[in-house]
């Protein structure tokens, strides 16, 4: 009885073996070494393959991207407001779709309803608070100039309290209004590029 041939590789394999259980740490080094370059060249490669966008262009790309709102709903525009979360206006096809209930998880602020003065440090806190860069979404005639209440509880304007980037019009505005308002803040940040924050 003959022994069988060993298949291509096996005495490889062998060998490796043995040197494994006689020195486990050179076995061990040979194979880092190994993969690291394997990884180093195709990375390489690759880097050559693909061109490299600049830095401003990249972090413009994730800003637009990562746009999250914090719930700042005063009035009657706050129910237009979560009108465009429902699936028939389904703002999670700009990523948006969580509501932020903390400033420092959020960086974009839509103002929705009239502000009381009383409520306007708080507002201010809460912008302060908010991760940089930050924008402001004015919505609705209440919170861009006052609306009907021309008093001297409500403040005209919420650009008196904080810079506003988008003010959007009507009284409650469409939630469809408010989407385009959101295109609107996105071709202001890629526009702006990195000057901002």
């Amino acid at each position: 009885m003959g022994i069988a041939p060993q298949p291509v590789g096996f005495q490889d394999s062998d060998r490796a073996l043995q040197r494994v259980r006689g020195g486990q740490a050179e076995l061990e080094e040979e194979v880092r070494g190994k993969v690291l370059t394997t990884r180093l060249e195709t990375m390489l490669k690759w880097a050559k393959q693909v061109s490299i966008w600049p830095v401003e262009k990249v972090v413009t790309w994730a800003r637009l991207r990562s746009v999250w709102p914090a719930t700042f709903g005063l009035a009657c525009c706050a129910i237009e407001m979560m009108c465009t979360v429902a699936p028939d206006f389904d703002i999670a096809r700009f990523g948006m779709e969580l509501f932020r209930a903390s400033p420092r998880q959020a960086d974009l602020m839509i103002v929705s309803g009239r502000v009381a003065r009383k409520m306007a440090p708080v507002l201010r806190q809460i912008y302060d608070q908010m991760v940089e860069p930050k924008w402001v979404i004015s919505m609705g005639a209440c919170a861009s100039c006052g609306g009907v209440f021309n008093n001297y509880t409500i403040v005209q304007g919420v650009d008196r309290i904080v810079p506003v980037d988008v003010y959007v019009a009507g009284c409650p505005p469409r939630p469809e209004a408010l989407l385009n308002s959101i295109i609107k803040l996105y071709e202001k940040i890629q526009r702006e590029g990195m000057k901002r924050g």
